[in-house]
């Protein structure tokens, strides 16, 4: 387990600190309003209470979470961790094998669906949702209406997904709207590529089922009429991730079509163009530039899309390989949301560090995932593949749009925390969950499951261990243990998991209610690593403040030895502070038993002697009278 410390600093106003006397206690001051906080939901495994766990399980012998499921009682345990918006993950109505027809669904095919459950990200119908989510499939769309409405009876908002880059290539909408038309409904199939067409053809092509690896047989080898390693797609349509192939590969993303969205097969654009200089203008200046222009169709199916469900009164979006999608599309579709919900949270799954700044400020996005600079540098520490220097160098490069980087360890691509693939431990996030949490201005997302360290051990079917699966029928067992039975008590964990989950409602507790961690930014290591002896680079240290708070953050990432050392506060800090000649008493915040700790000025030096055990995480505040 790393070691993490966070000192706390408190004061009224940054300039002008007021000098206490030598070993003078201050009181606390107000908390403020910080950074919003997201808690994703796996929609079909949340509720699910079954704890048997059979690999390609059917829902009569696995369970399935509903929406019922997450009830009054779930919500508030969700809200005590300092939750602003809940991510549902998975509530489109994708491709699924079980039969509905009685409800007018038809029957999908495991030759073109991975799992018994199907991945939520090969959508069917985008104007429904889920049946296997519902207590009564006829009222699906009501009872996750009626989940959006207690959602918000707790204060918290309500994200969904989006998937813009492909569908499932079993689309077809039974609960579209008048007017609203299915993707590739007019479609001209002699063509590989038309403005206007949903999807790409792969002309005088069928399709053709990928051949299989790894002696892979659809649920598992179970016998199923549709189960015969044929798919009738005639001609067929280019595959989600891009793949011309008329038969793609077993690693492609065979389950979904590709969307097009005016993008030519040479990879030129056939729509307007954003003219110089609007990264600078806003979102009002966006929309007006689109009133009127012709777009391809696949952009208005979208918007229609979006505004259907803010109309349901979902409040944000999770946007599925937005990078896949030209920026201008963006630009197009958040402007029009931002029209009808000025505060829609727009959130989208960028890879790319060279285009976040284009999808931010052109394609008006709200929040990117930190995945390739914040997360893979905190699990490389935790790994001990790299050292605490890296986080310096990731967080000066994020520094112009650290507060749209949304900051994560876990979510439902990732591995879980406590799989041996990756820490083996929950515990050894506590640091990096820290630094994750309140080094920038940015929001902080949480898995369910994670704050109670699940190990996402499962052999479900389709995919491996080390996540939890997101596309067959399962129980979470260390979220299990939470749930107790449907009571949300966390009545069966053990003392070491609502250890684990106190740290975490504390953590983002302070992330949400603490104003000074939506304010400025000082990195503290290098100069530390430089002047403070004990000091090294398994040791991370930072600075963060506005006129009402001051913070220090230091963290230990090694999992066995404790560090002792004098953090120095160079003197630019100093400054911004006011700090004046004496002492100053700081007092901890974080963990079960309060430390006071002395932060000594003298001179043109200050210091705090802090010793940071294995496991340990303190918070210290220092306020004025």
């Amino acid at each position: 387990m790393k070691i993490f410390l966070l000192v706390t600093l408190m004061c009224v106003a940054v300039i002008g600190c007021t000098q206490v006397d030598k070993n003078k206690h201050v009181k606390s001051t107000a908390s403020g309003q910080g950074k919003p906080v997201v808690y994703q939901i796996f929609t079909r495994l949340y509720g699910n209470t079954n704890s048997t766990n059979k690999p390609w399980g059917t829902i009569e012998e696995n369970g399935v979470g509903k929406f019922n499921d997450i009830n009054e009682d779930a919500l508030k345990s969700i809200k005590e961790l300092g939750v602003t918006h809940v991510w549902y993950t998975g509530v489109p109505h994708h491709a699924v094998i079980r039969d509905y027809t009685a409800y007018g669904i038809s029957n999908d095919d495991p030759d073109v669906v991975k799992g018994r459950a199907g991945s939520p990200y090969a959508v069917k119908d985008y104007y429904n949702v889920n049946p296997d989510l519902a207590e009564n499939p006829a009222n699906r769309l009501q009872e996750f209406e009626a989940l959006i409405a207690r959602t918000h009876a707790q204060g918290m908002k309500v994200i969904i997904d989006i998937v813009p880059n492909h569908v499932a290539r079993s689309y077809h909408s039974l609960g579209k709207p008048a007017g609203v038309e299915d993707f590739g409904a007019r479609d001209n199939t002699r063509v590989e590529y038309a403005r206007d067409n949903n999807f790409y053809y792969v002309v005088g092509e069928n399709f053709k089922v990928p051949a299989p690896q790894n002696n892979y047989r659809p649920l598992g080898g179970e016998v199923h009429p549709l189960s015969d390693g044929k798919f009738v797609e005639a001609p067929a349509k280019w595959t989600g991730n891009g793949s011309r192939l008329a038969q793609p590969k077993f690693d492609d993303w065979y389950e979904t079509v590709k969307i097009n969205y005016g993008v030519r097969a040479d990879g030129s654009k056939d729509f307007p163009e954003l003219p110089a200089g609007y990264a600078q203008k806003s979102v009002i200046a966006h929309a007006q530039f689109w009133q009127g222009k012709s777009v391809p169709d696949s952009w208005i199916k979208f918007r229609q899309i979006a505004e259907y469900w803010l109309a349901k009164g979902v409040d944000g979006f999770r946007f599925d390989m937005a990078e896949m999608v030209p920026v201008e599309f963006w630009s197009y579709l958040n402007s029009s949301i931002k029209q009808k919900n000025p505060n829609a949270f727009l959130l989208a799954e960028v890879y790319n560090p060279q285009e976040y700044r284009n999808y931010i400020r052109l394609g008006k996005m709200d929040y990117l995932y930190d995945k390739v600079e914040m997360y893979d540098s905190l699990k490389a520490i935790m790994q001990g593949k790299a050292t605490t220097d890296v986080i310096a160098s990731v967080q000066a490069r994020m520094s112009d749009i650290d507060e749209h980087m949304l900051h994560f360890l876990e979510n439902h691509d990732e591995q879980r925390i406590a799989s041996p693939e990756f820490a083996g431990s929950a515990e050894k996030a506590k640091p990096a969950m820290v630094v994750s949490a309140l080094i920038s201005r940015s929001p902080t997302m949480v898995y369910f499951g994670q704050e109670v360290g699940e190990a996402g051990a499962l052999e479900s079917g389709f995919g491996d261990p080390s996540r939890t699966t997101i596309f067959d029928y399962a129980g979470v067992p260390a979220h299990q243990r939470f749930m107790n039975g449907g009571k949300f008590d966390g009545g069966l964990l053990s003392a070491k998991e609502k250890e684990l989950r106190g740290f975490y409602q504390q953590l983002l507790n302070l992330s949400l209610q603490q104003s000074g961690f939506a304010g400025k930014y000082l990195e503290l290591h290098t100069h530390n690593l430089a002047r403070a002896k004990g000091y090294d680079d398994k040791v991370f240290s930072f600075a963060r403040w506005d006129k009402q708070q001051r913070w220090l953050i230091v963290s230990n990432f090694s999992a066995i030895e404790a560090r002792q050392f004098e953090l120095q506060l160079p003197v630019a800090l100093m400054k911004a502070w006011g700090l004046q000649q004496g002492n100053y008493m700081i007092e901890s915040r974080l963990g079960k038993q309060a430390k006071q700790f002395s932060l000594q000025v003298k001179g043109a030096a200050a210091s705090v002697s802090l010793g940071l055990a294995p496991l340990e995480s303190l918070v210290l505040q220092l306020a004025v009278d």
